[in-house]
């Protein structure tokens, strides 16, 4: 199941404002629920998920636009984020669907 999604952060965007001051950059946990939302959908309920492992390489600003790119591994979703201007990969994980979330 590959898949890819685009979107980007608003120059603007609140969550920066003092996330840092002078350095803004969009927050990891945000970041990792716009993932988890391109990858998993809007199902209602959302299914159970383990985050397995996240490295960020480099940090996401107001601003970036991202291309979220993932495919599925041995039962994981592996993914990447991509800052489409640089093509720099900025962040990867493993999550796996319907892990018991305790």
């Amino acid at each position: 199941m590959p898949g890819s999604f685009e979107t980007f952060f608003a120059a603007d965007h609140p969550t920066a404002e003092g996330h840092f001051p002078a350095n803004p950059i969009i927050p990891g946990a945000l970041v990792l629920d716009v993932i988890l939302g391109a990858i998993i959908g809007d199902e209602a309920p959302a299914p159970a998920y383990e985050l397995r492992a996240a490295k960020f390489h480099r940090p996401i600003r107001p601003g970036n636009r991202i291309r979220i790119e993932w495919r599925e591994e041995r039962g994981d979703i592996r993914f990447q984020c991509l800052l489409i201007d640089s093509d720099e990969v900025a962040l990867t994980g493993t999550i796996r669907l319907g892990a018991d979330p305790r």
